[in-house]
């Protein structure tokens, strides 16, 4: 990990000011509590100087004028409109409130057979239309522009050319009044497999549209920017033109198979019935005027000629066990994607995600925020690019790479999979990035210097002793959730990878106009009666036990901190009364604040909490399932899925702690419902649901 930055002042001051830490992200330690130390610390705590108020401050006119961009469109013209709904979150500040009307507060989407996946839609209510989506769906529906997207895996098999069998991520678009199938993008596995890209994950971010252009993260580690139009508009458009794309394969099955003889007959300028019959049957029925070309005997060849009704030339190669058939994509290829450009992260890089690249991109101005998704490898213990970016900044147009930043450095726990937040604070555009250090850090939103970034703060979301231990059985945290932004202040819970179970969570409301090192606490070594600044520590940043020590920081940043509430002053702490790991984002209204944790508990709290930095707890409800996803305000009611396929609808408010519906989808409900144009969009493991208010 890139080591702690320390400013200036910090090193006049290391006598008596603490040096910063970054904190690793793992899942919940116990909440911050004041140490008992030796005298000498505790005088030179109390003693230790504020960082100067320059640094603390508003931001200076100057720094006030960077805030002023060309946006594609406000983020409160989009909440306001309520018609689209155009990135994960809805807008670049990520709070899912938007202003849509007419929404109802019960439906029922019918009866699935298991077996048949046959409909029966006898008792549907306030269902609008259903699509397939693949096995398993983890992405987040984005409405824009009379279409739906969503991420998922290839279980719904909707190109000939790839049937369900076949493991792909993809994206699809679906019409948003039909729920029509539109187009697909497909990204085929890497070869590496599970430690890059895990087995029918699919995609599991969600795109940013913005007019008829769509960007978004490939399971393969590739920022792609989209034509929303696909091939419908009968151009090819943007830099990629023929894009390559697979057709089908003729494995190897032995000797005397059809794999040798078709083999043979291609280096005599003929298509065998095994190899037509692929075709056929990946929708490129050829033709009776084909054309062989051999360019390499055994190794490659060219087809010409009637494919699909379509004239084509086909790419014919050997690659290994099998025979593997390539066409270029065109206006003729409705169903695939229309690729403007692509960039290569892992290529051009270096990075090494971890099990899956994904993130949710925004957008500010011209400038495109990534999280690079760099971690671990499937030992869980070394990180094979240490040196790879965690975090870039990209020119949306184009794909130049402006700058990166590899702040989590050697300290990333495990992968990073987190979504970026851009917001002006304090007069500043500031767009927030969660590292694979627990540690949330905050850059200004512009275009750079030399290739990197200006640090504004950075927050370290887990106490200082807090462990790392493999599996999830630790107290220390990553950061699964998306930062959101509101009135000012920033808020963020702290998660692990779904499978590592329950734990202990905090959730944070954040001063973003402080600068330098703003965590609650920081972490010292004492040297007889001095105690020095230490570096961060990947598995525990202060170790009792060697002498170090956790202090206040007094450039904390805390507004305030929610682990545990003895909601009913028992002086017992009870399972509904604590927070725990989140993969959870905040929604808020009205200064209601609401979030669900992993352990299926939704928590409805003051987004401001006291003037003394406590937070104001209304109520918790136990959903009884786990929950993935984060909830929806719209219309007065709340909306909240679990695992269990249950979305929970409550009645806006904080004295509102029983929901007035509960509605089973059929299938888990690991995505965030989504709200646009008097609709509300639910993505199950399944199927994309379409709900609304109908005359029936």
């Amino acid at each position: 990990m890139a080591r702690t930055e320390i400013t200036a002042l910090f090193l006049m001051f290391v006598s008596s000011v603490l040096g910063a830490i970054t904190t690793v992200l793992v899942a919940g330690g116990q909440p911050p509590v004041s140490m008992v130390l030796p005298a000498t610390v505790v005088s030179a705590a109390a003693a230790a100087p504020d960082v100067d108020t320059e640094s603390t401050k508003n931001a200076s006119d100057a720094e006030a004028a960077d805030a002023k961009v060309n946006e594609f469109i406000d983020p409160d013209t989009v909440l306001n409109a309520g018609k689209d709904w155009p990135q994960w979150g809805g807008t670049r500040v990520r709070n899912n409130v938007p202003n849509v009307e007419n929404l109802p507060e019960s439906w029922n989407i019918g009866r699935f057979d298991r077996r048949t996946g046959e409909w029966d839609n006898e008792k549907a209510e306030n269902l609008r239309w259903y699509a397939e989506l693949g096995s398993q769906t983890y992405g987040n529906p984005v409405v824009a522009n009379g279409k739906v997207y969503v991420g998922t895996n290839n279980g719904a098999g909707y190109l000939d050319r790839y049937p369900s069998s076949v493991d792909l991520g993809c994206l699809l678009a679906f019409d948003q009044k039909t729920g029509d199938f539109l187009w697909q993008h497909s990204s085929e596995k890497l070869i590496t497999g599970r430690v890059h890209d895990w087995p029918l994950q699919g995609i599991c971010c969600a795109p940013l549209v913005e007019g008829d252009r769509l960007w978004f993260v490939t399971s393969r580690g590739e920022v792609r920017c989209m034509d929303t139009e696909g091939f419908y508009d009968n151009e090819d458009d943007g830099a990629v033109q023929g894009e390559t794309a697979r057709v089908a394969d003729l494995m190897d099955s032995g000797e005397g198979s059809e794999f040798e003889d078709s083999l043979a007959q291609l280096n005599d300028g003929k298509l065998t019935d095994a190899l037509r019959k692929k075709l056929a049957d990946a929708g490129s029925e050829a033709g009776d005027d084909i054309k062989i070309e051999t360019l390499a005997p055994n190794k490659s060849w060219k087809a010409t000629g009637t494919f699909g009704g379509v004239e084509r030339e086909l790419a014919i190669k050997q690659l290994g066990p099998r025979i593997s058939i390539f066409k270029s994509l065109g206006v003729h290829d409705k169903k695939d994607a229309d690729v403007i450009w692509v960039f290569n992260m892992m290529d051009e890089l270096g990075v090494s995600q971890h099990n899956m690249c994904s993130c949710s991109v925004t957008s500010y101005g011209d400038l495109l925020f990534v999280n690079t998704s760099n971690g671990l490898d499937e030992s869980h213990i070394n990180l094979p690019a240490p040196e790879a970016p965690s975090f870039i900044c990209m020119n949306k147009n184009t794909g130049e790479v402006l700058w990166t930043d590899r702040s989590p450095g050697s300290n990333i726990l495990h992968g990073q999979w987190s979504s970026p937040s851009i917001e002006v604070l304090g007069g500043v555009p500031q767009v927030l990035f969660c590292g694979g250090d627990g540690i949330l850090y905050s850059f200004k939103a512009n275009e750079g210097k030399d290739g990197k970034p200006e640090l504004l703060w950075k927050f370290d979301c887990n106490p200082k002793t807090s462990k790392w231990v493999l599996g999830g059985e630790g107290t220390r945290n990553n950061l699964i959730a998306t930062p959101v932004a509101y009135e000012g202040l920033v808020y963020i819970a702290v998660g692990q990878d779904p499978e590592h179970g329950e734990g202990e969570g905090h959730l944070w409301c954040i001063d973003p106009t402080k600068r330098g090192d703003v965590s609650p606490q920081l972490a010292v070594k004492m040297e007889g009666s001095k105690r020095v600044p230490i570096d961060h520590k990947r598995i525990q940043a202060v170790e009792p036990e060697e002498g170090e020590a956790a202090v206040d920081n007094p450039n904390s940043a805390v507004v305030w901190h929610y682990s545990i509430a003895d909601q009913n002053d028992d002086g017992e702490i009870d399972f509904e009364e604590e927070m725990h790991r989140s993969c959870g984002t905040v929604a808020i209204k009205d200064d209601v604040l609401y979030i669900a944790d992993f352990s299926g508990l939704l928590h409805c709290l003051d987004a401001k909490g006291t003037p003394d930095g406590m937070p104001i707890v209304h109520f918790t409800y136990d959903m009884f399932a786990q929950s993935w996803g984060s909830p929806l305000i719209a219309d007065g009611k709340v909306y909240i899925g679990d695992e269990d396929g249950d979305v929970c609808v409550f009645e806006f408010g904080p004295e509102n702690n029983e929901p007035i519906e509960e509605i089973n989808m059929g299938s888990s409900v690991y995505s965030t419902p989504v709200a646009a144009d008097e609709t509300i969009f639910i993505s199950t493991k399944d199927k994309l649901f379409a709900i609304g208010l109908t005359e029936d």
